[in-house]
């Protein structure tokens, strides 16, 4: 199967004449700042007197349930870069499990996201959106504010701007977590509603953040994006936990692809989710590299810094 429309593309994002990701101001965003902080305080405070083996068995459930169905086949291979077609019903699932996550509603998440991808594609753009500035700045900077650039491009969210289910989603995003911790608060008390959701929620945004950073600063990497002036590098050790988005160099070339972890021994559970919604007739049209006319755009590079003897694959092995 080949695929006829550029899955590659920057979907959202329009460019408006004169736009650019160079110039602008952080500024403090006081509604996920407040919500992340709360989170985190909560999980400090709380997370240790209310600690018990079952709580932490919720919390880890409930963690890698979300951020696999949720976060990353749902919000990213889905809902952001169309990298597999399914019944709508199992789209709108999935993107209420990656709301339920805690980062924010799903309109909000494809502009993160496309902004981010444009402007990386582009020769330079501002620190905020290179994760250029040191750890403990760039923590602050993501989790706490956001950047309004001077001259900003134009989005259109097209069917998911339309959806009311996914307008509702973004209107209620931080109220979608009362009723996870009602059932919760009902299945366990107070330690499973802390575990289960300040913990689980502060781990899975400080973990989005932190894996971005390390991505775009240090790492393996088997290819370079020709242009772009931010290159991604893979996380090796984070495979697992982000369900296979830590092979952020693989994504950054394949970017429509629905698998990411594209070499022997990387980890991929967001695309063997993928495949099992396959065999169960819940997804077809799976977008993989060889479907993408990316010869021009991408070159490969040497793999000897990365923990897998095996030879390098190819643009046309993919």
């Amino acid at each position: 199967m080949r695929v006829a429309t550029d899955r590659c593309s920057v979907n959202s994002l329009i460019e408006t004449p004169g736009c650019s990701p160079v110039e602008g101001i952080v500024r403090w965003d006081p509604v996920h700042s407040v919500w992340n902080g709360g989170m985190l305080l909560t999980s400090l405070v709380l997370a240790p007197w209310l600690f018990s083996r079952s709580a932490l068995l919720i919390f880890v459930l409930l963690t890698g349930a979300s951020l696999l169905l949720g976060h990353s086949v749902g919000f990213h291979r889905r809902l952001i870069h169309r990298s597999f077609d399914c019944p709508k019903w199992v789209e709108r699932a999935l993107v209420w499990i990656g709301t339920c996550v805690g980062m924010s509603g799903p309109l909000w998440m494809i502009r993160t996201h496309d902004m981010r991808d444009w402007a990386q594609r582009q020769r330079d753009c501002h620190d905020y959106l290179a994760h250029r500035q040191s750890m403990l700045r760039d923590a602050y900077w993501q989790l706490h504010c956001r950047l309004d650039l001077q001259r900003p491009p134009a989005f259109d969210y097209g069917d998911a701007g339309g959806d009311r289910f996914y307008r509702f989603l973004e209107a209620t995003w931080m109220a979608q977590q009362i009723p996870i911790a009602v059932l919760l608060f009902l299945g366990g008390g107070w330690s499973w509603v802390v575990w289960g959701i300040c913990v689980r929620v502060s781990i899975s945004v400080t973990g989005h953040w932190f894996v971005g950073h390390l991505a775009h600063r240090r790492g393996p990497q088997s290819w370079l994006v020709k242009d772009a002036g931010v290159q991604a590098h893979d996380v090796p050790w984070a495979a697992i936990p982000t369900m296979g988005e830590a092979w952020h160099n693989n994504h950054h070339a394949f970017p429509g692809s629905a698998r990411i972890g594209l070499h022997p021994g990387q980890s991929d559970w967001g695309y063997a989710f993928i495949k099992l919604l396959e065999t169960l007739g819940l997804a077809w049209n799976i977008v993989l590299p060889q479907h993408l006319d990316r010869a021009a755009a991408v070159m490969q590079i040497s793999r000897e810094s990365t923990p897998d003897p095996a030879s390098p694959i190819s643009l046309t092995q993919v």
